[in-house]
């Protein structure tokens, strides 16, 4: 006994049970990684990424869901026909903005040429594997697409909208179960936001 009156047994029983190592989720929690939920694998474990098209302003216009382990690329153009701002006067909505100003993930040809068919200024740097892809063909690589640097600069409006964003706290972590009411949240939060 020690000088408390105590057994000396050594360390406790959560120090010397065998646990079994880690190495992701359990199956119950797996299971929730469904199709339609805005759930899937990512380096964190089970998240959601959001896909947020903004104005000059930083407001957001449409917003989309998809797994964690989803491209950014595949959702431009899902993520750009869903928009229509509402003329002042009389006319159709407009669909169509002047440029699109994105980061390197949207950078591909496909996108380029997606964009120069709907007749949108894309902005975007060119990723290092696309320019030494286009380099290696030689004269077939074609030359480098135009990029305006000074336009490429007003990029942080996104960003900055997604910490406005980040302030509302359940929209951080994504405490809601499923995607309808996470998308209803973000949409509440834009709303506040388009208010202010």
């Amino acid at each position: 006994m020690d000088h408390f009156g105590r057994f000396e047994r050594g360390p406790g029983a959560p120090a010397r049970c065998w646990r079994p190592e880690k190495g992701g989720c359990t199956p119950g929690v797996e299971a929730l990684a469904v199709d339609g939920e805005g759930l899937g694998r990512s380096r964190g474990g089970l998240s959601t990424k959001i896909h947020l098209a903004v104005d000059g302003r930083g407001l957001p216009l449409r917003v989309l869901l998809t797994g964690g382990h989803a491209g950014d690329n595949p959702q431009l153009l899902p993520l750009l026909d869903g928009i229509a701002v509402a003329r002042i006067g009389p006319g159709r909505p407009r669909c169509r903005p002047d440029a699109v100003v994105a980061d390197k993930a949207y950078s591909h040809p496909s996108t380029r040429q997606a964009m120069r068919d709907r007749r949108i200024r894309f902005v975007s740097p060119e990723r290092e594997d696309q320019i030494a892809r286009r380099v290696a063909r030689g004269s077939r690589g074609g030359r480098p697409p135009a990029f305006d640097a000074e336009a490429y600069k007003r990029r942080n409006v996104v960003e900055r909208c997604f910490n406005r964003l980040k302030q509302f706290r359940d929209l951080a972590t994504r405490y809601a179960k499923r995607a309808a009411y996470y998308q209803a949240e973000l949409t509440i939060a834009a709303i506040i936001l388009w208010l202010r």
